[in-house]
């Protein structure tokens, strides 16, 4: 569970190593590892691990709202150093290296995604949101198209982080996300051809004059 007041350095820095040994584990595919073997891995004692956590499944919930966290916080640093456009590339292909992380710890996470957690109805509403800022930024700078939302985008990306695990998903995963991102960019629209210059096109063939 989330710490409700500030944790003394000491604790802070146990419930870090904590989340980090869990993670590290998780994603080397040792979703079985037990609380005991990641206290270890940690430096820590098992109860000070339940002092963080009650379960094993709390632990894992944390490790990927921290991982959350740090995705959307990302937007803000990224548009005080990089244009709108810039940004938005850069978070999409976090949004995708995000997607990675998520598969290394789908076993792991299988075991919350079963219960009533909102971990994950709150991930994607806060992703969204993240999408949202960096689109208006986009649009706001005349680089970005202003018709496509946050959640709109989410889903899209949706669809490329649910491709299949095998060798060389991640760089075609980055290759589709560029290619989305050409579609985002403002261009002018076309120009309407009036009817009466339709109906007086030459026929296909025909010498234009």
């Amino acid at each position: 569970m989330s710490p409700s007041r500030p944790l003394r350095a000491d604790a802070r820095r146990n419930r870090e190593a904590l989340l980090a040994a869990a993670r590290a584990a998780f994603l080397a595919g040792d979703t079985d590892a037990h609380v005991e073997e990641i206290a270890r891995s940690a430096g820590v004692a098992v109860g000070t691990l339940y002092r963080h956590f009650e379960t094993r499944e709390a632990l894992i919930e944390e490790v990927y709202r921290k991982e959350v966290d740090d995705l959307c916080a990302a937007p803000e640093q990224l548009l005080d150093h990089h244009p709108p456009q810039e940004a938005l590339s850069r978070f999409l292909l976090l949004l995708v290296d995000h997607a990675a992380v998520g598969k290394g710890m789908s076993v792991a996470l299988a075991s919350i995604m079963a219960s009533d957690s909102p971990v994950f109805d709150d991930a994607r509403a806060r992703m969204g949101d993240a999408l949202t800022r960096l689109l208006d930024a986009g649009s706001a700078a005349g680089a970005i198209r202003g018709d496509v939302t946050g959640p709109t985008l989410l889903r899209a990306l949706g669809g490329i982080c649910a491709m299949g695990v095998r060798d060389g998903w991640l760089d075609e995963a980055r290759q589709i996300t560029s290619l989305l991102l050409d579609g985002l960019r403002q261009s002018a629209p076309a120009r309407p051809v009036p009817r009466a210059v339709r109906r007086a096109a030459p026929a296909r063939g025909q010498d234009v004059p």
